[in-house]
């Protein structure tokens, strides 16, 4: 793929997701591998299109607001990199936390691997910190 394609697909991913949960569902099957593999920092890899749905739902459940930005795009051989910020309010359960009602924030940077025009493989980190002093679960120093 070239690299104009590859920014496309990663852009045609974000947009769909920006749709809501249902566009966000089908564009995984369009866009992501069969033996795609999320490294997300969470101690447990994700590894396949059922587990990656499962994972997008429950945060289209948490978030049903969710906006994706992206900010920059990085291409560089088989390496998509994205830097982006969602923002969502906070209207159902996440990771056994409540509804707060709270918008959220957050910075996301994504590093994607594509291969045959599907992402396989991708790293991803965002500021778990950030977004859980959003929440108000974890105090913000200085903060009252």
């Amino acid at each position: 793929m070239s690299t104009k394609d590859l920014k496309l697909l990663v852009l045609h991913f974000a947009e769909e997701c920006n749709k809501g949960k249902a566009a966000a569902m089908a564009v995984i099957d369009e866009t992501i591998a069969t033996n795609y593999i999320l490294h997300n920092g969470f101690g447990k890899d994700i590894h396949g299109v059922d587990d990656l749905k499962k994972i997008m739902s429950a945060l289209y459940d948490a978030f049903p607001d969710s906006h994706t930005t992206i900010e920059d795009i990085i291409i560089e051989g088989d390496k998509a990199v994205i830097r982006y910020t969602n923002i969502g309010t906070h209207k159902g359960q996440y990771m056994g936390i409540p509804a707060t009602n709270k918008k959220v924030t957050l910075s996301v940077i994504d590093i994607n691997r594509i291969a045959s025009g599907k992402i396989v493989e991708a790293w991803e980190r965002f500021d778990t910190l950030g977004m859980m002093q959003q929440l108000g679960i974890i105090p913000t120093p200085g903060k009252k």
